[in-house]
């Protein structure tokens, strides 16, 4: 039984060696077409690379303003508290994170959709297809937008209109344009804006910047007015001499809050490190490209010459 054994392992190698042979055989006898279709596909991928637009980003640094206001609010909410929710006011145990709201803000439909109308920018978010740098102007798909006329031409489904939609454009930018990022330990923040013109992109990024500054300036001072509009009604109604004390306090709060929004310029965010015009592009990486195309193209003309010997078999 044991030499019986030998013998059925001692076949089963020789065939394995003659399979590997045959395998090898079969792979050098396809070769051109392997090197064929590699060269092909390393063309192509270059014709293809060199077609690829330039992409430019420019980013900018900002940390979070000083919010001296949190303070006050938590040592008032500390002393009194409990007066002051008797009255119906919730002075609140501590104050709301300003960059996070900004940031959250930042990303939202309404903010880019106020930012796109106001700035006018669905060319340049949703047609743009390159630029020229002789000229400094963007390039615009013919079939997507008519530049000279002003009128958006695309065919699109029974759903849509030729002109995008706010809701079309906030998914591009947020996609494809903005990038945002917080640093948790330090708590410093990165606004960054690609596009196919470097000019383009720094003033998309400085615009967002200070727009986002003046939304969060004109809601501050909005719900300040409010309150002390609020507190002054409330003061009125009133006669306790502790409950009365609170509200001026309050009050007090809320105009320094007025007047800081008032005279600060970088409201909520301030910035560390400018947006630069970049000099050098960020996408595409061209010689990844190639190399992804080349191992396709050699990949695939091995796989078809391997399936070709398998079906003669």
């Amino acid at each position: 039984m044991n030499n019986q054994n030998i013998q059925m392992q001692q076949v089963t190698i020789a065939d394995d060696e003659i399979d590997l042979k045959e395998l090898f055989l079969a792979l050098w006898q396809g070769k051109w077409i392997i090197i064929g279709t590699t060269i092909f596909a390393a063309v192509i991928s270059v014709v293809y690379a060199l077609s690829l637009p330039n992409i430019y980003k420019s980013e900018a640094l900002l940390a979070p303003a000083e919010d001296n206001q949190s303070g006050g609010l938590s040592a008032l909410a500390g002393q009194f508290g409990g007066l002051a929710s008797l009255a119906g006011v919730n002075l609140g145990s501590g104050s709301a994170d300003k960059t996070t709201i900004a940031l959250e803000l930042l990303k939202s439909r309404s903010f880019i959709g106020e930012f796109v109308k106001e700035h006018n920018l669905k060319p340049m978010i949703m047609a743009a297809i390159g630029w020229d740098q002789a000229s400094n102007k963007i390039l615009y798909d013919p079939e997507v937008y008519d530049a000279e006329k002003g009128v958006w031409v695309r065919e699109v489904r029974a759903s849509k209109q030729a002109e995008p939609s706010l809701l079309e454009v906030h998914y591009k930018f947020t996609k494809q344009f903005l990038n945002v990022t917080q640093d948790k330990d330090t708590g410093l923040v990165k606004i960054s804006v690609k596009h196919y013109s470097p000019v383009a992109a720094k003033e998309l990024t400085d615009k967002l910047i200070e727009q986002l500054n003046n939304t969060m300036r004109a809601n501050d001072i909005a719900d300040a007015d409010n309150s002390i509009e609020y507190l002054n009604n409330a003061l009125l109604e009133t006669s306790i001499a502790d409950m009365q004390k609170v509200f001026y306090q309050l009050i007090e709060q809320q105009q320094q809050t007025k007047m800081l929004a008032s005279v600060r310029i970088e409201y909520a965010l301030k910035t560390i490190d400018p947006a630069v015009v970049s000099e050098n592009k960020s996408e595409p990486n061209r010689a990844l490209v190639v190399v992804i195309f080349v191992l396709l193209g050699g990949g695939i003309s091995t796989l078809l010459v391997l399936i070709r010997f398998i079906v003669k078999d």
